[in-house]
């Protein structure tokens, strides 16, 4: 019974307000020139993938405004971004829509054809 409690918390996890549940996309393991980077060298990446989004942030109406960013968008966020959570085992990222620094069109549909 321990696995299904632990998979229901993962997917049944939904960021409160204007946050967002992200997961790095890890970047390349090699340079342009083929000289492999090990792992002590690497920078935790800046990109990555929208799991799950809150509802919106409420404006002085008290009317929620949904956020700019949705479930599977790719987006670059900066270096110290976020808070680092671990659930069902996968280390992932829940931060502030405001920490997003933009979304990259174009580049998941690009990636599953490739």
């Amino acid at each position: 019974m321990q696995p299904e409690a632990q998979e229901r918390t993962h997917m049944n996890f939904r960021p409160l307000h204007d946050r967002v549940l992200v997961r790095r996309i890890e970047a390349e393991e090699k340079t342009r020139g083929g000289i492999i980077i090990p792992d002590t060298a690497k920078e935790k990446p800046q990109e990555g993938e929208v799991v799950s989004v809150g509802a919106g942030t409420i404006n002085e109406k008290g009317e929620v405004r949904p956020l700019d960013v949705k479930a599977g968008d790719r987006i670059l966020f900066g270096k110290w971004s976020g808070t680092e959570v671990k659930l069902d085992g996968e280390e992932l990222l829940i931060m502030k829509e405001s920490d997003i620094m933009g979304i990259l069109e174009g580049v998941s549909a690009a990636k599953k054809a490739a």
